[in-house]
C-alpha cells in the first residue's frame, strides 16, 4: 500500500482530515518541560492528546536541524507511527543529484522512516525524481503556498495568461506516474485554491486555516480528491493551551483544539 492508500484508511479512522503541524519552537515551549530532549516530551503529549482526531502529523524539519532535534524527531516519527498515524515531513526539498537522493534517504526505514514530503519544484523534475519514484511514498509538490510573498513568483503569468502556479500543477499532475503526488495549496488564497482543484485531481495539503486565519470551507471544498486530502493547522492546535501552569491543562488545550477544527471541518466535508 501507499502512502495516499495508508492516508484514505487513516481518514476514515478518524472521520476527519486535520494534520495536526509538530512545530516544537524552542521558544514557546512551556516552562515545565524541563530535562533532556524537550522537544521530543512535547511532541509526545501533543501526539497523546490529539490522535484520536489526527490524520495525519505533520513535523517541520526546522524546528529539529540539531542533534537534539534530530533524534527527537525521529522519536516523534516512531511515536506516531505507534499510534498508526502517518507522519508528513515538511522539508521543501529540492536539489541536484547525490544531494537530492541523500535527501530522499529521510524517508527510508534507516533513515526517517517519514511517510510523505514536501518538496519544492523550482529545480525541476529531476531534482524530485528520488521521491517521486518511491511508489509507497508521498510527494507533495509546493504549488500555491500559504504566506503573503507567496504571490511574488507564484502568480506571475508565463503564458497564455496562466499563473506560474498553475503550471505547477499541470507538471505535478503529469509526474504522477505512480499515484503518489500531492500539491500543497494554502487556504489563506481561497480563489487560487479553486483555479488549481479545477485544473488537477490531485490530493491537497492545505495549510494556513490556523494561525494564518485560512478559509476553512474553502479547503474541505477544493482541497479534497475523491475524499482524500489534509487540512493543516500547527500553532493554533499544539501552542492552544500556552500561558497554562498544569501540563494536564496545557495538552488537553491542543485536543481540543484538534478537536474543534476536525468538527469544524467535517461541516464541509
Amino acid at each position: 500500500m501507499g502512502f495516499f492508500d495508508d492516508l484514505r484508511d487513516r481518514i476514515a479512522t478518524t472521520d476527519g482530515v486535520v494534520s495536526v503541524g509538530l512545530d516544537p519552537d524552542p521558544d514557546r515551549l512551556p516552562d515545565f518541560l524541563d530535562g533532556d530532549l524537550p522537544r521530543w516530551r512535547f511532541n509526545r503529549r501533543v501526539i497523546d492528546a490529539t490522535h484520536d482526531h489526527a490524520a495525519c502529523y505533520k513535523p517541520n524539519a526546522a524546528f529539529y536541524e540539531d542533534p537534539d532535534g534530530w533524534r527527537s524527531l525521529e522519536e516523534t516519527i516512531a511515536y506516531a507511527h505507534g499510534k498508526n498515524v502517518p507522519v508528513l515531513l515538511d522539508a521543501k526539498r529540492g536539489d541536484i543529484g547525490n544531494t537530492a537522493r541523500q535527501y530522499a534517504h529521510l524517508l527510508d526505514d534507516d533513515g526517517l522512516g517519514a511517510d510523505a514530503i514536501t518538496v519544492n519544484p523550482y529545480m525541476g523534475r529531476d531534482t524530485l525524481e528520488p521521491y517521486l519514484s518511491r511508489a509507497d511514498s508521498g510527494v507533495f509538490v509546493l504549488c500555491r503556498t500559504s504566506n503573503s510573498g507567496g504571490a511574488d513568483f507564484q502568480n506571475l503569468e508565463v503564458g497564455n495568461g496562466k499563473p506560474l502556479y498553475e503550471y505547477v500543477a499541470q507538471r505535478a499532475a503529469e509526474w504522477n506516474d505512480h499515484d503518489n503526488v500531492g500539491l500543497v495549496v494554502g487556504a489563506t488564497t481561497p480563489e487560487e485554491l479553486e483555479s488549481v482543484r479545477d485544473l488537477v485531481d490531485l490530493p491537497f495539503l492545505v495549510p494556513g486555516v490556523g494561525a494564518q486565519g485560512g478559509d476553512a470551507e474553502a479547503a474541505v471544498e477544493y482541497g479534497l480528491a475523491d475524499g482524500i486530502g489534509l487540512v493543516n493547522s500547527s500553532r493554533g492546535i499544539i501552542f492552544a493551551g500556552e500561558g497554562a501552569d498544569d501540563p494536564d491543562a496545557y495538552f488537553r488545550a491542543a485536543g481540543d483544539a484538534a478537536k474543534k477544527l476536525k468538527r469544524r471541518l467535517d461541516r464541509h466535508r
